[in-house]
């Protein structure tokens, strides 16, 4: 059962952020207004617990987080926020939390963001960045994981980099990702209503600032039309209430029929990008994210059942 406050959460998400996906003029009056407000640094606190440097690539910050205690293998971190919206508080923290648990270096692109920058100057920028990773560290010590429009960006991106035959991460971590990009599924009307944060027409807006004309089937945009089989062992993490859930079940179904194995953790009650709030279902979601990146993992049973055990194509009817 849902924690009461995700119930609290929700509430505040639909009578607030809600309506900036609920129109396109809606979304640019909250970019306008984002814009504004928006700062991209991280929280003073997480200086007192991480060795934090920042540096440019392509003329924008890209910040370098590592624990006190050192670093054996390296996160490539893609934040969410439709591809418009700057990174947040929220991402941070669960940056140095993953940093702090597992012991990893993180790379934090501060990467170009729409309507002032498009699909080439964003991916131009974060494929700048892995090459540099590759550089410095084996892609085998390499995870790339992203929230929302960053976990799309993370598959995408490794979509790219096997069609420019760099060598591609080791895993993948896509919370909450936008994977279809077309929208197009019918089944999304339905999610939209049990979802308290995204909408269609203001996604819609988000990805025609973004996708620099591209077609929305186009994988570059929607990797559900790419070639999944090049993708490393995923976990993903879905909710119940989240519009994009229904295309996430699908690709993931997808993936593990192309070969690829795929750990999917669907919240029953959860909407989108969950794990990124304190709350029980968070804390949850994380010890998962963990468990699925420490060196000697091993399934979680309960009730003689796998934890980790991913939906099929079905559980999406």
């Amino acid at each position: 059962m849902p924690s009461l406050k995700s119930h609290f959460v929700s509430f505040v998400l639909r009578y607030s952020r809600k309506k900036a996906f609920s129109s396109p003029e809606n979304l640019r009056r909250w970019i306008a207004a984002a814009r504004k407000t928006e700062d991209h640094h991280p929280p003073a606190s997480l200086h007192q617990r991480l060795h934090i440097q920042t540096r440019t690539v392509d003329g924008f910050p890209v910040y370098e987080i590592a624990p006190k205690a050192g670093e054996q293998r390296r996160i490539l971190y893609l934040h969410g926020g439709a591809y418009v919206f700057e990174i947040t508080p929220y991402h941070w923290h669960l940056i140095a939390d993953m940093a702090d648990r597992l012991g990893y270096g993180i790379t934090v692109p501060i990467y170009p963001i729409a309507p002032e920058h498009d699909f080439h100057a964003m991916f131009g920028m974060v494929g700048d960045v892995y090459r540099q990773m590759l550089d410095e560290t084996e892609a085998e010590d390499i995870v790339f994981m992203g929230d929302s429009a960053g976990g799309n960006m993370a598959v995408v991106l490794t979509m790219m980099a096997a069609e420019e035959g760099l060598p591609l991460p080791a895993r993948h971590v896509l919370i909450s990702p936008g994977l279809d990009m077309s929208l197009s599924n019918p089944k999304l009307f339905e999610a939209e209503r049990n979802d308290p944060w995204l909408g269609i027409a203001g996604g819609l807006e988000a990805i025609r600032m973004y996708s620099a004309g591209i077609d929305r089937s186009d994988w570059h945009i929607s990797p559900i039309y790419g070639d999944v089989s090049v993708l490393p062992t995923t976990l993903l993490l879905t909710g119940s209430h989240d519009l994009l859930t229904p295309d996430n079940l699908i690709f993931a179904q997808k993936a593990r029929d192309a070969g690829v194995e795929v750990e999917v953790v669907h919240e029953e009650g959860m909407f989108h990008a969950w794990p990124l709030i304190d709350m029980p279902e968070a804390r949850r979601a994380r010890q998962h994210i963990v468990a699925f990146l420490g060196e000697n993992r091993s399934p979680v049973r309960q009730d003689g059942k796998t934890r980790f055990q991913a939906p099929s194509a079905e559980a999406a009817e």
